[in-house]
């Protein structure tokens, strides 16, 4: 088909030039400038919604170092002739990002923002041949970009840069900072009274903020992206005429994400309409402001399966670009419980919770009211009404998507919290074929994970394997044996046996026992059994599952 995506690419002007599909957000350009007067703005918004992208193409329409005419043609800022005649390639702009300065300790990420700041200067080093430029700047730059500058430079490189800039072109300069809470947000995953991570990089980042943003007779206006707000009092003290626009604010909201009429459009174009369903169950869900959207990493990504293969299932592209992480820290604080609002948000229901989009660093896991928030800044969970406004807001997953990582989490979970004498019991009962007593401790300990009634065959699996992984044996999980691939193998080779195990999820309680049968007669069908030469006793159980309850069976022809 005639439609050409580039998943992953955040450069506009390579974007446009592979003529690859843009969702066109170019008005932010002119709503940013013309209907507002923001000396500096802030846009929060979660991973994989777009940020880099819009960055970027700013960048690409306001450098004086740029020729944008071409790759701007026919997109919607163009219709805006006098604006454009007035603002494209008109100014100097320093644009970078703080997206690799974060590690294990303070040492590295310092390093690593000192890198970021090196590669500007490496993008523009005819500036220190200019003879406009102070000596003094020529000489605090190329420290800079050889990596012997002082804190003090480093805190005050941004200004530094922008005087450059000033001197040569003769105006203000249009400043652009990308992910700008990376650093913090690494940091405050320490403790900082036992290394002064968090402190260190704050002062490091303040001063590059202040020096930048307050009172900077350089600046034209400065455009912020990051996930999270930061208390403007612990960074952007002092900085005037400051605005912020977090997932809860209308205003701008329709730039980050996808709307359904641009699905819509993108399916059209590349003919594959009838995905329209299976991509709003997996994909939309968003509420930012009053805006509905789709996250439009994921959007993309499947359409680029689905241009491979016309028949593509959508596939969780989310849980492999962030730090999920932070779902199984929330769920296991003991200052707190917070499983039955996980029951409620993973049964499709909404919670009711106090939030708030400007949190300090060090705080954001203060509290259980904080890390609600957190999560709502990252997109894990979004507003259940969009018309909702006020501090305590109706939360609920999104989508079909982050609702898998909630039970991926939940099953990790399970494993961590589970009682060892009781899967030690468990296996012991497969071993010695006590269906009756394996039912009982799969139901047992079914109960006792966080609980919702859209169990999906997948989570049973999930739920067998952490059972059985840790426990002394070798499992193997949806390998090929015979002619196809059972669920669970388990192997015990010092005693030469194992256990093949199919399981079922059944619609009704009265089907468990018709679909155990099934389970079994798939793993006979499949001859799931043959290729483990060698094992004396191979054991066969189907168990089927309904909702928190099991049933164990075991097939009378195993060997």
């Amino acid at each position: 088909m005639a439609f050409k995506v580039g998943v992953g690419k955040s450069d506009f002007e390579a974007l446009r030039k592979s003529n690859n599909y843009y969702v066109d957000k170019t008005d932010i350009i002119y709503e940013l400038v013309e209907d507002t007067d923001n000396q500096v703005t802030l846009f929060t918004r979660p991973q994989r919604f777009g940020k880099t992208l819009m960055m970027s193409m700013l960048s690409n329409f306001f450098s004086i170092r740029k020729e944008s005419k071409g790759i701007f043609e026919g997109l919607k800022i163009t219709e805006h002739r006098e604006f454009c005649e007035k603002w494209m390639n008109q100014y100097p702009v320093l644009f970078i990002s703080f997206k690799d300065a974060e590690a294990e300790e303070f040492g590295v990420a310092y390093d690593k923002l000192k890198n970021s700041i090196a590669d500007v200067c490496k993008l523009i080093p005819d500036l220190a041949a200019e003879s406009s430029v102070n000596p003094a700047d020529v000489q605090i730059f190329e420290r800079l970009m050889f990596h012997t500058a002082s804190d003090a430079e480093v805190q005050g490189s941004l200004k530094t840069i922008m005087r450059m800039m000033h001197a040569v072109y003769g105006k203000k300069v249009i400043l652009l900072i990308d992910e700008y809470d990376v650093p913090l947000t690494k940091a405050s995953e320490k403790d900082a009274k036992i290394n002064q991570y968090y402190s260190a990089m704050l002062d490091v980042v303040k001063g590059i903020m202040s020096t930048a943003l307050k009172d900077n007779e350089f600046l034209e206006f400065a455009v912020i992206t990051g996930c999270l707000r930061i208390a403007k009092e612990s960074i952007f003290t002092g900085t005037n005429n400051f605005a912020s626009y977090s997932v809860l604010d209308e205003d701008f909201s329709e730039y980050f994400g996808f709307s359904e009429d641009e699905v819509e459009e993108i399916l059209i174009t590349a003919d594959r309409e009838d995905k329209a369903e299976v991509i709003k169950e997996w994909y939309d869900g968003y509420v930012f402001g009053g805006s509905l959207l789709y996250c439009p990493w994921d959007v993309m990504n499947y359409m680029s399966a689905l241009k491979k293969r016309k028949d593509a299932n959508p596939k969780n592209y989310w849980k492999f670009t962030s730090h999920n992480g932070i779902l199984l820290t929330f769920v296991e604080r003991t200052d707190f419980d917070v499983t039955e609002k996980f029951e409620i948000l993973l049964n499709g229901g909404t919670i009711t919770q106090s939030i708030s989009d400007e949190l300090t660093s060090d705080m954001l896991h203060a509290s259980e009211d904080n890390l609600w928030s957190v999560l709502l800044m990252t997109g894990y969970i979004t507003k259940a009404d969009p018309g909702e406004e006020g501090e305590n807001i109706s939360l609920k997953i999104p989508n079909r998507e982050i609702a898998a990582i909630f039970e991926d989490t939940v099953v990790v979970y399970f494993k961590n919290m589970a009682d060892r004498s009781e899967i030690h019991n468990l296996i012991n009962a497969l071993w010695e074929s006590d269906v009756e007593e394996a039912t009982k401790l799969i139901s047992d300990l079914l109960w006792y994970t966080i609980s919702y009634n859209d169990y999906h065959e997948d989570y049973y699996h999930a739920f067998l394997v952490g059972i059985f992984v840790g426990h002394g044996y070798h499992v193997e999980s949806n390998r090929e044996k015979g002619l196809g691939r059972p669920d669970i193998l388990l192997k015990d080779k010092r005693n030469r046996r194992a256990i093949v195990i199919e399981a079922k999820k059944s619609k009704r309680e009265s089907d468990m026992d018709k679909d155990c049968d099934e389970a079994i007669n798939q793993i006979i069908r499949e001859k799931y059994a043959e290729g483990l030469y060698g094992y004396t006793q191979i054991f066969c159980y189907g168990i089927s599952f309904f909702q928190k309850q099991a049933k164990v069976k075991k097939s009378d022809k195993d060997d």
